[in-house]
């Protein structure tokens, strides 16, 4: 690793390090900071667990347990400045151990961890909010035998590394994450790099590993509710274009219970939301948190012009705890019974249309406002101006 001396126009190598010379330490460091930014591993995981030993008939624990956008557990296991030989054997029991874990099990490991590390936080909350969805209730957690393996260390030995390979090829989602400390005066730089599977090759691995899997037919109420959900949506996507509305003939239909649209602002969008009890329309706001927050208060303060442009009033949810706001319009139905269906894509149709109407105008000007001023600087979240 090299810094770029732009006064001298060269490279000046940093000195690589062990975590050892550093005083740098497995537990105390390396761990704690893969929990508190697990996103340094390339992908968005919720951590749920660190240190956990909650396995029958066992005293030992993985270093930490999170969650993947596809629900899926993965064992996350830090070696300082070598692998070892016997890490792979090491973390393959604990995934063997999370197989078996319920969803409910889950859900009461995370709880004992937010309830240690934070101030009153909700586990279920979290998880609706990281996985996207309504409820728990909807959703499978660590589902059949997918659960994942991340090793991080700064050296694999030999053994390791064909052992992990020969697992990707036989279906197991394995990877391996080198990461080496440099010294820079008083500085510590840390290179953490993905090498097996090598990132390039990575989809093509994981593909032809998957193919078998991805064959075989999935059981149960989650396969009939995707099913059920996917039915859905081609029929309101049908009426949709029936009537003219083309906001979403380019998307294709969901398995899940939204679909959503862009509305022309970067990071805005118009939902269309189906439940086993309700149907309902939403403007979602996913920029960053003082944006969506700036852009709420600019709409609530136009409030009773867009709801009577709508036609009723809407929930206006800012989410102060949140990075996200929505503004949505609902109304019960029974969803999973598809002789409602007619009602429920028929009501979509008009309030979709209604949504649109209210909302283009006043977020057209906002943006315009966004781009004339370069964003919302942080302190501006709540400005009127």
């Amino acid at each position: 690793m090299f810094k770029v001396n732009l006064s001298e126009n060269r490279l000046v190598p940093l000195e690589k390090q062990r975590f050892s010379d550093l005083n740098l330490h497995e537990r105390r460091h390396l761990q704690e900071w893969l929990a508190r930014t697990p996103e340094a591993l390339g992908e968005e995981l919720l951590v749920i667990q660190k240190e956990f030993d909650g396995f029958a008939d066992t005293n030992e624990r993985l270093d930490l347990l999170a969650l993947d956008k596809e629900r899926r557990l993965v064992v996350i296991e830090n070696k300082r400045d070598d692998s070892g030989r016997d890490v792979v054997w090491q973390a393959l029991k604990y995934v063997a151990y999370c197989s078996s874990l319920k969803k409910s099990e889950i859900v009461e490991i995370y709880q004992k961890y937010l309830d240690r590390w934070t101030t009153g936080e909700s586990a279920v909350t979290n998880l609706c909010e990281f996985l996207e969805v309504e409820d728990l209730d909807d959703m499978v957690l660590n589902a059949g035998n997918d659960q994942r393996l991340i090793l991080v260390a700064a050296n694999f030995r030999k053994e390791v590394t064909a052992t992990i390979l020969w697992l990707i090829g036989h279906g197991v989602r394995a990877q391996c994450f080198r990461v080496v400390p440099y010294s820079f005066g008083d500085d510590v730089l840390i290179d953490l790099q993905q090498i097996i599977p090598m990132p390039e090759a990575e989809d093509y691995m994981i593909g032809m590993a998957a193919k078998e899997s991805e064959e075989k037919s999935v059981q149960g109420t989650q396969q009939r509710r995707y099913e059920m959900r996917r039915a859905f949506w081609m029929r309101t996507k049908e009426e949709f274009r029936r009537r003219g509305i083309s906001r979403y003939e380019n998307i294709s239909p969901s398995q899940f219970h939204w679909l959503a649209s862009a509305t022309g602002v970067s990071g805005c969008a118009y939902n269309l939301i189906f439940t086993n009890n309700e149907a309902r329309v939403e403007l979602s706001l996913t920029r960053s948190q003082n944006e969506n927050k700036w852009i709420f208060d600019q709409l609530e303060q136009q409030k009773q012009d867009i709801e009577e442009r709508f036609g009723a009033e809407f929930q206006w949810h800012r989410l102060d705890d949140k990075k996200a706001s929505r503004i949505c319009y609902a109304h019960p139905f029974d969803g999973f019974n598809d002789e409602n269906w007619p009602k429920m894509i028929e009501w979509l149709c008009e309030y979709f249309v209604k949504l649109e109407d209210a909302f283009s105008e006043p977020l057209a000007r906002l943006n315009q406002q966004l781009r004339s001023q370069g964003g919302i600087s942080v302190g501006d979240g709540s400005d009127s101006g």
